[in-house]
Order: structure tokens, then C-alpha cells, then sequence
């Protein structure tokens, strides 16, 4: 059962009687919520039965989630998401429209040319959560600059899913000291980034970069960067002292 539930071409029959007569049976309600094909109405009653990795999987698709209204509100209502899980959900389902002073400074910042920048402005001043959700999903590079430093943190995290984004679009995100450190924690919590060493160097390098992060990255940092980390001035001094104490004990283990 588990298996055809898991079918592209599964009649939408099949998954209504699994949510109707086995919800609680161990798999079910995750295989349904992982089958992008299960229609949204059979899914909702079964959400209470997710499990914690389901549920993440649904976050890691903001794509279905920002069109899907029923969805979030059955979320929403539950009692299977952590409360930053919730906070996000309630900015899908906010209905008023941002301050535009939130975006003016990034705008400047991301667009020199004035006349494409206040194009863009008013594009963004009528749009909702859901819709800048789906501009950071499926928008262009410049946009994708722009609501990277979106005040709601969904759009933030739709930016880091798109699948048009580059590996170098990402290393600049990292390096740009006037990024909160809500995205800049969100893009080195990302494994695949993580990967990528010119990322992980432009977050030890970034000031705004969370103390938390930069010290659990640090041992991992190349010897040439951990010897520019111990005289950096411009990164916190905790993390400076630490990358000192790792450059001493690297070089006692040489000797």
C-alpha cells in the first residue's frame, strides 16, 4: 500500500480511502503529504497524523505550500509544527501588504539603474507573503537580491529553494554584511552549501554572521583563512581568540 501511495499515476481514489481508512497506520499520512499528485482535501484531515520529518519535507516546498491555502491552515490548526514553523505559516496567510520602507534600502543596494529600481518597488508594494513566496521561487536574479532580505523569513527561505538560484548568487548572500542573520543562519544550516567552501569562507568572513554558526564552522576553515581570521578586526573578538587557539594548536600538532 505504502508503495503505490508512493505512485505518480495513483488514482486519487486510492488516496482517499488510505486517508479515510488507515490515518493512523505508520506511513500513510507522510506518504500522502510526499506524493505531490495527493489532492490537498484528502491530505488536510491526515496532517495531525505527519510526522516531524513530513512535515519538514512540506516546508522544503514552499512552492506547494504558498498556493495550497487549505494546506496551511490545516497546518496551521495542528499540533505536529514547532513554533518557527507556525510563525512562518501565519506570514502565508497574512493578508496585508508590506511597508515599503522595509524594502527601500535593499532596492538602492541591489539596483543602481532608478527607474528599474522603483519598477520593481511598486511591483513589490502590491504583492502579499504568498506572492513574494512565489516572485523568490520563480522571479530573476535581481529580484531574487532583493527579497533575500525580505523582513518575512518564508521569503527568505523560498529565495534559498529557487530552483534557479547559483552557487554564486548564494556566496554573495553570504558575504553581505547588510543581511540579517536570520538568512545568513538559513544558508549555512543548508548542507549543500555548506559544501561549497567559498560559502562557508564567505560566512566566516561575514561580521553579521551568528557567533553560533562561525564557531561550529571554524574547524574546517583552511589554514591560509584561519591565519586572516586571527588579525580580522572587523569579525567578533570571541571568534577571533577561538581561531587563534585552533591556528596554536594546529601548528603543536605539526611539530
Amino acid at each position: 500500500m505504502l508503495t503505490a501511495l508512493t505512485r505518480t499515476d495513483a488514482a486519487p481514489e486510492m488516496f482517499a480511502y488510505c486517508a479515510a481508512e488507515f490515518p493512523r497506520r505508520p506511513g500513510v499520512a507522510d506518504a500522502l503529504a510526499r506524493n505531490l499528485t495527493c489532492p490537498i482535501e484528502v491530505l488536510r484531515p491526515v496532517v495531525r497524523y505527519l510526522s516531524v520529518s513530513a512535515v519538514q519535507d512540506l516546508f522544503e516546498d514552499l512552492d506547494r505550500l504558498s498556493t495550497s491555502p487549505a494546506l496551511v491552515a490545516a497546518l496551521v490548526a495542528s499540533t505536529v509544527i514547532n513554533a518557527e514553523q507556525r510563525s512562518q505559516l501565519l506570514d502565508l496567510q497574512r493578508e496585508e501588504l508590506e511597508a515599503m520602507e522595509s524594502f527601500v534600502e535593499a532596492a538602492e543596494a541591489t539596483e543602481p539603474d532608478r527607474a528599474k529600481r522603483e519598477t520593481l518597488l511598486q511591483k513589490l508594494s502590491r504583492m502579499r507573503v504568498v506572492e513574494r513566496v512565489q516572485l523568490a521561487i520563480k522571479g530573476n536574479r535581481d529580484e531574487r537580491l532583493l527579497l533575500i532580505r525580505d523582513p518575512c523569513r518564508v521569503v527568505q527561505r523560498a529565495v534559498l529553494q529557487s530552483p534557479q538560484l547559483t552557487d554564486r548568487e548564494v556566496e554573495s548572500f553570504a558575504g553581505m554584511a547588510s543581511l540579517g542573520d536570520e538568512a545568513l543562519r538559513m544558508i549555512a544550516g543548508n548542507r549543500k552549501y555548506r559544501k561549497n567552501y567559498t560559502i562557508t569562507r564567505a560566512l566566516m568572513f561575514n561580521p553579521k554572521t551568528p557567533l553560533e554558526v562561525t564557531l561550529h564552522m571554524l574547524p574546517n576553515v583552511a589554514a591560509q583563512d584561519l591565519k586572516m581570521l586571527v588579525t580580522n578586526k572587523n569579525i567578533p573578538d570571541t571568534l577571533r581568540t577561538a581561531a587563534n587557539r585552533l591556528q596554536r594548536q594546529r601548528a603543536s600538532q605539526r611539530e
